[in-house]
């Protein structure tokens, strides 16, 4: 009596490459993607030669993994480098030597400015309402300014 491991023939190995496909789908991160392709390999070595016996086809499976995931992350890797905007995602950054006027006057230290449609919160010297201030710098949240 053959037992599901002795049976698990090419058909098989690339049913259980498209459930690696699909988990791929739902959980992406490009790990599924290296073990399906050599789940495919597989079978197509299993359809070759079938006397080859499930415990072979299993380290064979093993093996290409790991050796798949391995290229596969050094030429698939995610670029990381010099952006088109390197100012992107980092709002206040942007705003730096712009010029605005104050919202609220600075007082200790503290007030408003109007960029937009928004208002920020500004750290410099004291200066009253309606001042012209040019963005120096950003803390955290906070605009760092100096009269314009």
């Amino acid at each position: 009596m053959e037992t599901f491991l002795e049976s698990f023939n090419h058909w098989g190995w690339w049913i259980f490459a498209l459930v690696l496909f699909a988990i791929e789908l739902l959980a992406p991160g490009v790990f599924f993607l290296w073990l399906g392709l050599s789940a495919i390999v597989v079978g197509f070595i299993a359809l070759l030669l079938p006397d080859l016996g499930w415990q072979m086809d299993f380290i064979i499976f093993a093996v290409l993994g790991v050796i798949f995931a391995i290229v596969g992350r050094r030429y698939w890797k995610p670029k990381s480098g010099d952006s088109a905007d390197p100012t992107l995602n980092q709002r206040g950054v942007q705003y730096i030597g712009q010029v605005y006027v104050l919202q609220t006057a600075i007082e200790n230290g503290h007030g408003r400015i109007t960029v937009g449609d928004g208002s920020w919160l500004v750290s410099g010297p004291d200066l009253p309402i309606g001042a012209r201030v040019r963005v120096s710098g950003v803390d955290g949240a906070r605009l760092m300014v100096e009269s314009a």
